[in-house]
């Protein structure tokens, strides 16, 4: 899996540069086989809009939300993008500059204003952004847009027109949910975020909203708590981008980096300053893992486990063998913010400025950890773990904190495989295979890749100047192998005469299928869904 490919070109540029939303959709060209039965929309979120005016947005996370979409029919093929119209991006295109602070650019008053009205836009406090260019899913029957913040976006998948702005502090206790909700067979949803718990300390709610309702009623306003963590500081609550579901429990990463409410809300209120200045990373407390049941909800408060610091943002899968929890994910090694190094200037540097920035950055590893449920308390300075087929360890302490160690399942010097898929919708909360990731070289996205958790062998997709995005896995219809399917990415090739496409790979061997070429550039994207 480690790259050898250099980028001297440093043609990855233009995936961070604005681009202009499209009138109507355009017809791509079609290259290889577009499979008969693949009918559907994938449907992506990201940047499109990197400044406003002549202001520039900072960071990676804070350019103005963009909705892609590809339909697939009868093996043709189009591509529509617009841009979401939330609240930050129309006042920002009303009054030509950034007027709501996003997560690495503050907003300042307007400088026509005199310094009494600058003063009362202070002192007004907290606004928070709808900026939604990180995921799309589906609540019930409709289709909401997110960030990490407290509002969701709804929005039309065939017109992409927006539609609703929601915010779920109207319906449970939560300051912000994640972008990665888990999503069950019957249409339910389950997500976290954190919240204020007893006596004003923070905690960390697990929420459940209900699936498509008979009625045809909304189902958010059923949304409800299932369970509440405790956070290991009072008012310094965990970075959270995700979290783990098996068929019995939630499991929640507590990971060093931490969100200081106290500097956020002085900061906020007293002079220009964005999400980013609050984050601080706890250098001692290591990495916690929490864990619950999911019916009934309920916080296993006995079941204290630590390991060492690392960053976390995707959990790949978790599942449930012989009394065991085995989980898998993407870490980056020590408590150092990984954020830090996706501010955009680092990201648009000539190719060695940018391998030379990411030398300094946490080290990525894939990694399993195996949380034992039932615990022998006899077995005290003893491993735990007694499954097979890992080297993961999990050993009880004297003071009944219990610290794990981890397999690792691949790691390569500043080779990431990040955005994790799966078989979703055969595997989450099962024993699998197979993960499928999109590979970063220094940061840069430039290969797709198959890595078999069992095994740790790996499989590449990689063409000279190219930046995939994250790879969606489409099962086939008559499958009978968990890899028996494909993987859906937007490609970029800039210099090219269709610089973009939707490329469709075989997911058991990564060989190209077919591609569908647009004359456009399309600008990175985050997180998306594929709607059949």
């Amino acid at each position: 899996m480690v790259s050898r490919v250099e980028h001297p070109a440093a043609g990855y540029k233009k995936i961070f540069e604005s681009v202009e939303e499209l009138n109507e959709p355009i017809t791509a060209k079609v290259t290889g086989t577009i499979p008969s039965w693949l009918g559907g929309s994938l449907l992506r979120m990201g940047p499109g809009l990197f400044e406003i005016g002549s202001e520039p947005f900072y960071h990676l996370f804070d350019g103005q939300a963009m909705i892609h979409k590809f339909d697939l029919k009868n093996g043709q093929v189009t591509y529509y993008r617009k841009f979401i119209k939330t609240d930050a991006y129309v006042r920002n295109m009303t009054e030509k500059r950034v007027v709501i602070t996003e997560f690495g650019t503050a907003a300042y008053p307007d400088p026509c204003k005199n310094i009494f009205s600058r003063f009362f836009t202070y002192f007004q406090g907290i606004e928070v952004t709808d900026n939604c260019l990180v995921n799309i899913y589906p609540v019930g029957e409709d289709f909401y847009a997110c960030t990490e913040t407290n509002f969701i976006t709804k929005v039309d998948p065939d017109s992409l027109e927006t539609l609703k702005k929601v915010d779920m502090c109207k319906y449970v206790s939560v300051n912000g949910v994640s972008a990665h909700p888990h999503r069950e067979a019957d249409g339910t949803l389950y997500n976290i975020g954190n919240c204020f718990g007893k006596n004003l300390s923070l905690a960390y709610n697990i929420v459940k909203i209900p699936g498509p309702q008979k009625d045809k009623s909304d189902p958010i306003e059923k949304s409800q708590v299932m369970v509440q963590l405790p956070s290991s500081e009072r008012l310094k609550p965990s970075y959270v981008h995700s979290f783990g579901m098996t068929d019995n429990y939630f499991i929640f990463v507590e990971q060093p980096v931490k969100i200081n409410l106290l500097k956020f809300l002085s900061s906020w209120s007293i002079r220009g300053a964005n999400y980013m200045d609050s984050f601080e990373s706890n250098e001692s407390m290591g990495t916690w893992f929490h864990l619950a049941t999911k019916n009934p909800g309920g916080y296993l408060s006995s079941h204290k486990f630590r390991t060492s610091p690392f960053n976390l943002f995707h959990h790949i899968n978790a599942y449930e063998d012989q009394g065991f929890i085995v989980l898998d994910l993407c870490t980056w090694k020590g408590y150092d913010f990984v954020y830090n190094y996706l501010y955009l200037a680092n990201l648009r540097e000539n190719w060695e400025e940018v391998k030379k920035a990411a030398m300094g950055a946490p080290q990525p590893e894939v990694r399993r950890y195996v949380l034992p449920v039932d615990i022998n308390r006899e077995k005290q300075g003893k491993n735990l773990v007694s499954l097979p087929y890992t080297t993961a360890t999990a050993v009880l302490n004297r003071d009944g904190t219990i610290w794990l160690e981890a397999e690792i399942l691949f790691s390569g010097p500043r080779q990431a495989f990040e955005f994790p898929q799966i078989n979703y919708s055969q595997c989450c909360g099962k024993k699998y295979s197979f993960a499928y990731g999109l590979g970063l070289n220094h940061f840069v996205p430039d290969r797709i890749v198959k890595l078999n958790v069992q095994t740790k062998q790996t499989c590449v997709w990689q063409e000279e100047d190219c930046y995939p995005s994250e790879p969606l896995f489409v099962a086939s219809p008559e499958a009978a192998e968990e890899d028996d399917g494909l993987l859906l990415s937007i490609v970029v090739k800039p210099g090219a005469e269709r610089p973009g496409s939707l490329l469709i790979l075989n997911a058991a061997d990564l060989t190209e299928v077919g591609r569908a070429e647009v004359d456009v550039i399309i600008p990175v994207t985050f997180h998306g869904m594929y709607k059949p």
